[in-house]
């Protein structure tokens, strides 16, 4: 179990963003897992998790997901960890925005691997891509 381990999970979730890859995206997933994007959108199990990830992916043209710096404790088969995150995108309107933010995460090792147990976003930055929106603190607060 390594830090390396986690690196490998986190860069294949994003990659599955980048590529609308719905199986792959998925399987980064626990069984029993759970993904809160904020705003009441908080959502378990792989069933509820996928369907939420479709409806919002179903918005875009396309997204960039980038994984900046991140780091990550491991004891046993668990662990907790926080990536920072930059996200661009394009809506099936036309419309670019950015996203800056971080994921606080929750890991289980299955018998497949690592997975995540838990991801809670925390957006810095939600806006245009002049940066001309609000910024938020680590919290999330304004």
């Amino acid at each position: 179990m390594s830090r390396d381990d986690i690196e490998v999970l986190v860069h294949r979730y994003s990659d599955a963003v980048v590529h609308g890859d719905a199986d792959r995206w998925i399987g980064t997933w626990a069984v029993d897992g759970i993904w809160d994007l904020g705003n009441d959108r908080r959502v378990e199990g792989r069933d509820a998790i996928l369907e939420l990830w479709q409806r919002a992916m179903a918005r875009f043209d396309a997204v960039v997901q980038t994984v900046m710096n991140g780091a990550c404790d491991l004891d046993g088969a668990v662990g907790t960890g926080r990536w920072y995150i930059h996200e661009v995108m394009q809506r099936g309107n036309g419309e670019r925005s950015l996203m800056v933010g971080h994921y606080d995460d929750r890991y289980v090792r299955t018998d497949d691997g690592w997975r995540f147990a838990e991801r809670s976003l925390v957006q810095h930055y939600a806006g245009p891509g002049d940066l001309s929106g609000s910024f938020r603190a680590a919290d999330g607060t304004p």
